[in-house]
C-alpha cells in the first residue's frame, strides 16, 4: 500500500477521510465478518488503494467500487490487474461521490462492504440504503463513536437520529473493533465494524420523509419532552392528540422511542407535517 501511494505521489487528506487499511489480516477479517458469498455483487465505497477490494474480489461474484478521488479511481484497475489478475474482470470502478449516487452499472448490488470515510459515513450509509433497495446486508467500518450510535437501542445514552434512521432500513449490530495501527496514516480515533441486515420498514401510511422529519425534531433538543420538542411541527394541542393516538406519553423523550413509535406519531400528525420543511 505504501509503495502504491508513493508511485501515485498520494498524500492522504482529512477532507476526504482517507485512512487506508494496510494490514492484510484485517481486510480478510472484514470479508469473513461480512458474510458475503460467491453469488454476491458487492458495493465498496472508498476503496482507496485497493486492499479491501482485493480481498472482496477473492470472495464475491463482482465488486463495484465507488471512489471520489480521480487518481485513486484511475489506479485501482491496474492495481487489481497486477495483484489479482485472475479476478480482475470482476471489478467495476465508478468515479464519483457515493452520497450523490443514483445507480450503478451492471447487476444490482446485494451487499455493501466498506471502510467508510469518517467524515461522511452516516450520510453515505443512509443514502445507499435508501437509493439501492437490493442491498440486503453489509458490513461497514466507521469511527467508534459513530458505530456505537448506529447500533444503539432505544434508551441508550448514545441512541439518536442515526440510530433511528438506520433502523428504518435495517437491523444493525456492532461486529467488532479495529485497532488504529492497521491504518495509514494512523487515525486519532478508534474504529468499529457495524454489520446490518435489511428489513421492512414499519407498517405506516406516513412516508419515510415525514417519519424522519419527526425524528429530527424529537432529537433537536434531546432534553425536551416530545410535547415540547415537536412544537416546531404543529400546535401543542395537535401534538398531544397525535401522541395519544400513537400511544406515546407526551412526557417521553426521543431517546425512549423505537422507529415504529416515530412512524405512528408521523402517521397521526398526517397532513400537519406538510407545513414543515423536509430534511
Amino acid at each position: 500500500m505504501r509503495s502504491l501511494a508513493a508511485a501515485l505521489a498520494l498524500r492522504p487528506t482529512k477532507q476526504r477521510g482517507q485512512n487506508f487499511v494496510i494490514d492484510p489480516n484485517t481486510v480478510r477479517r472484514i470479508v469473513r465478518a461480512s458474510g458475503i458469498g460467491a453469488h454476491d455483487v458487492v458495493l465498496e465505497v472508498g476503496p482507496g488503494l485497493g486492499s479491501l477490494t482485493l480481498a472482496l474480489l477473492a470472495q464475491a461474484e463482482r465488486v463495484v467500487a465507488v471512489e471520489i478521488d480521480p487518481v485513486l479511481a484511475g489506479a485501482l484497475p491496474s492495481t487489481v490487474a497486477a495483484y489479482a489478475p485472475d479476478v480482475a474482470e470482476r471489478l467495476a470502478v465508478v468515479e464519483g461521490d457515493a452520497v450523490r449516487l443514483s445507480g450503478l452499472p451492471g447487476p444490482a448490488p446485494t451487499a455493501l462492504v466498506a471502510n467508510l470515510p469518517y467524515n461522511v459515513s452516516v450520510p453515505v450509509l443512509l443514502h445507499l440504503l435508501n437509493t439501492l433497495p437490493t442491498l440486503g446486508k453489509g458490513l461497514v467500518m466507521v469511527q467508534a463513536e459513530v458505530g456505537e450510535r448506529l447500533a444503539a437501542e432505544p434508551g441508550s445514552r448514545v441512541y439518536g437520529v442515526p440510530s433511528v434512521k438506520a433502523a428504518w432500513f435495517a437491523a444493525l449490530r456492532r461486529a467488532g473493533t479495529v485497532g488504529r495501527s492497521v491504518f495509514w496514516p494512523v487515525p486519532h480515533v478508534d474504529s468499529v465494524l457495524v454489520a446490518w441486515e435489511r428489513h421492512d420498514p414499519p407498517v405506516t401510511t406516513a412516508s419515510r420523509e415525514r417519519v424522519f422529519q419527526v425524528v429530527d425534531a424529537a432529537f433537536a433538543q434531546r432534553r425536551k419532552t416530545l410535547r415540547a420538542a415537536l412544537r416546531v411541527l404543529a400546535p401543542v394541542a395537535s401534538i398531544e392528540a397525535a401522541l395519544a393516538t400513537a400511544g406515546v406519553e407526551p412526557s417521553a423523550r426521543g431517546e425512549q422511542l423505537d422507529v415504529a413509535a416515530f412512524a405512528r406519531i408521523a402517521e397521526a400528525l398526517g397532513p400537519l407535517l406538510g407545513e414543515a420543511p423536509l430534511r
